[in-house]
């Protein structure tokens, strides 16, 4: 697994706290040359099954750009290589051409159909847009996923419904939903603290949705993610049951099985360091044992088939049971956990209130 950050946006999101900025076509020139040179020197011998290139909008890159970056990555087999996109960014020439370079899977940051709350969150794009670069990723791609948000400011249980009718009638293959989270550093942040921003109870929102998508062939694979059968990201699966990565670029986060190291989030000092040879990234974290049992938990239970008692007993050498016992005795109480076939896995009710779950695994 690589994934790819590409940190440069039209405009900054009003919601967005992950690294981005706006670029110029110089700087990104220069940045993509730091990039390749990175991939060189980090994943020199390693093939890789998935590549997913996020952001950031990579669909600001020119398709050379793009191409080049993917020539310095050594694939392996039936590879899934992914490109977030944003509409108003690209059209057709863009969308054939990138997959005529390789990529197979496309996901598109719509996060409403609604104008006037596409206005509030600060996207470029507007419900035409949103549409035609759906309708027009379908001729090129046969795996295209879009995203939603729910819980926005200003936003009705009637316009989610709408959002719901607009992307099902899209028929495409996978669906990811997310509720506002209000990060600090943000525009909406900013908003909150001085009690300007007004936001709805996105629980009913959230049931709404969650009931919604599998009636229309969406399984419901993960906490966030509905697909149809066979287009489940197996990228994102491999972050979920706890296997080794590498980031690359300015702000990317890496894990190879014992230590969790991040890259510098400045795209200046970034390239400065490569162009220098030096290390652009340092550890983060070093997984402890503890660590890893309790990530085993809370990341495997966020999927729908859960976490498997075997597996639990092959990594570690204990009996999950005898571990946790406790915590999942309570949550199967509480309605939130089941378990049966030698799995544990979250109930309905337990994916809606995963995070009291996932507090549950922490051991200290």
């Amino acid at each position: 697994m690589i994934y790819v950050h590409i940190p440069f946006c039209a405009r900054k999101c009003n919601y967005c706290a992950f690294y981005s900025k706006v670029g110029g076509a110089d700087e990104i020139s220069a940045y993509v040359d730091a990039l390749t040179a990175e991939i060189k020197i980090r994943a020199t011998g390693e093939k890789f099954s998935t590549i997913y290139f996020g952001g950031g909008t990579p669909s600001l890159l020119t398709i050379s750009q793009l191409e080049k970056i993917l020539s310095a990555i050594n694939l392996s087999g039936a590879v899934e290589i992914t490109l977030e996109a944003n509409p108003g960014t690209v059209d057709e020439k863009y969308l054939r051409d990138l997959r005529a370079i390789g990529f197979n899977r496309l996901s598109l940051g719509v996060q409403t159909f609604n104008n006037e709350l596409l206005r509030i969150l600060g996207r470029i794009h507007d419900k035409n847009a949103a549409l035609a670069t759906i309708y027009a990723a379908k001729k090129f791609f046969d795996n295209v996923s879009v995203d939603l948000m729910y819980g926005l400011p200003g936003q009705s249980f009637v316009d989610v419904e709408n959002d719901l009718e607009f992307v099902v009638a899209q028929e495409v293959q996978h669906i990811s939903i997310y509720g506002l989270e209000i990060e600090a550093g943000t525009k909406f942040g900013e908003l909150y603290s001085a009690g300007k921003l007004q936001l709805p109870d996105g629980g009913d929102m959230y049931d709404l949705i969650t009931a919604t998508l599998p009636r229309f062939g969406y399984r419901r694979y993960e906490i966030s993610n509905f697909a149809r059968a066979g287009y489940e990201s197996r990228h994102n699966l491999g972050y979920w049951t706890g296997k080794k990565y590498l980031g690359v670029g300015a702000g990317a986060h890496s894990y190879d099985g014992k230590i969790r190291t991040a890259n510098i989030a400045d795209v200046a000092t970034y390239v400065k360091k490569i162009r220098a040879g030096e290390d652009v990234s340092e550890i983060e974290e070093i997984v402890t044992r503890q660590a890893a049992m309790e990530e085993f938990c809370f990341l495997g239970l966020r999927i729908a088939e859960g976490i498997s008692a075997e597996t639990f007993a092959e990594k570690f050498g204990e009996d999950i049971f005898s571990v946790y016992g406790r915590v999942i005795k309570k949550n199967i109480a509480l309605g939130l956990l089941e378990s049966s076939g030698g799995r544990i896995y979250l109930t309905s009710r337990g994916m809606k209130f995963g995070n009291v779950v996932f507090a549950d695994f922490l051991l200290d």
